[in-house]
């Protein structure tokens, strides 16, 4: 179980708001997208996945293993998209806040709560 479970719960509500910016792009996150060359096809899924990271992350307030498991695989997501980013040599400041920024959110709650 998290504990503190309010960093987990921030987790999910950060990526509820990503999933739910997901749905009608703006351009930063548009320009993310593009600049890594991932289909337009394909941007849907990405809202999916963050629904899911979230479902999991509040499931596992309350269901031990679900939100470290959950929380593991929201950094291997944003682990993949850094690959992404660098295969692609769109080092922006949009791969700098919104991947990075993501990513060093996801390892925080991780160590917070699960590993300390």
């Amino acid at each position: 179980m998290a504990h503190p479970w309010w960093p987990t719960a921030l987790l999910a509500l950060v990526l509820f708001g990503d999933a739910l910016m997901s749905i009608r792009p703006p351009a930063f996150i548009r320009k993310c997208l593009d600049g890594v060359g991932f289909p337009r096809d394909w941007w849907w899924v990405l809202v999916v996945v963050k629904l899911l990271a979230t479902a999991g992350l509040l499931a596992g307030l309350k269901y031990p293993g679900i939100g470290f498991a959950t929380n593991v695989a929201v950094i291997a997501y944003f682990l993949c998209a850094s690959y992404a980013h660098y295969r692609a040599r769109f080092l922006k400041q949009e791969f700098w806040l919104n991947c990075l920024g993501m990513l060093g959110l996801s390892v925080a709650v991780l160590v917070y709560c699960y590993l300390i």
